[in-house]
């Protein structure tokens, strides 16, 4: 079935001599794997650059849902970024969640509101020329409302601990270690609060700011099968020091 479609790139991996494996969220049908010949000529629409992270594509296909990598017919871009890819803190930070979405939205279909959360958020960030250095930490807490395990911000009592492993707060500690003490569940509830045009307001210092996402990312590797370390990670705490 031919379909046309926007998506966002994920991953892209060598295969062979003038290939790539690329794996996209699309709009359309999820998450999508696709085998693409790039030629050697600057002729061809298939370029290498239109593949890396999060670009914004719109791309054509006949759909086969038995096969593991489809090809692309057709293949635009759809959404040309004006900083990202010249802030090396916004890089660092796009190439960051293109990892924790390639790994977070493995099995995910047809999700267009998961989709639309993305594309927006990824242009928001391109066209920000404020303080974004909370945008990571946001993006991840509200993905979680499209995946199924964001917590209820209004069952927080004074007093409560947060239990990860099961997305909720409580007054007693659990039988297990994954839950943050009195004081970081105090500090994350107003984090669940921020969304893009407030997050600004809310002071961390570069240590705070690593915590939150080493427990961001414990939250997801909990309720996301398989969820492994981040490689990107790494890369992240090295250049994003934006306080």
């Amino acid at each position: 079935m031919q379909t046309k479609t926007k998506a966002i790139v994920l991953r892209s991996l060598k295969y062979g001599e003038a290939q790539l494996i690329v794996d996209m969220l699309t709009e359309e049908t999820g998450r999508v794997s696709f085998v693409c010949h790039i030629p050697k000529t600057a002729k061809g629409k298939m370029k290498k650059q239109l593949f890396q992270p999060m670009t914004l594509l719109e791309i054509a296909f006949d759909h086969r849902p038995q096969v593991t990598l489809q090809r692309l017919k057709d293949i635009r871009l759809l959404t040309p970024f004006a900083s990202i890819p010249f802030d090396a803190n916004k890089l660092a930070i796009s190439l960051f969640l293109a990892e924790f979405l390639y790994y977070g939205t493995r099995d995910e279909q047809l999700n267009r509101p998961l989709f639309n959360y993305i594309e927006n958020s990824i242009e928001w960030l391109d066209n920000c020329q404020g303080n974004f250095a909370n945008f990571h930490l946001v993006f991840m807490l509200r993905l979680s409302r499209f995946v199924g395990f964001f917590p209820n911000v209004d069952d927080y009592e004074r007093g409560c601990l947060f239990d990860l492993r099961e997305g909720a707060f409580t007054l007693t500690a659990p039988l297990h270690p994954d839950f943050l003490s009195r004081e970081e569940t105090a500090r994350i509830i107003p984090l669940m609060r921020m969304d893009y045009t407030t997050m600004h307001l809310f002071r961390m210092s570069h240590e705070e700011r690593n915590r939150c996402i080493d427990v961001l990312v414990t939250f997801y590797r909990l309720h996301v099968p398989n969820f492994p370390e981040l490689k990107s990670l790494s890369v992240l705490r090295e250049m994003y020091e934006v306080n």
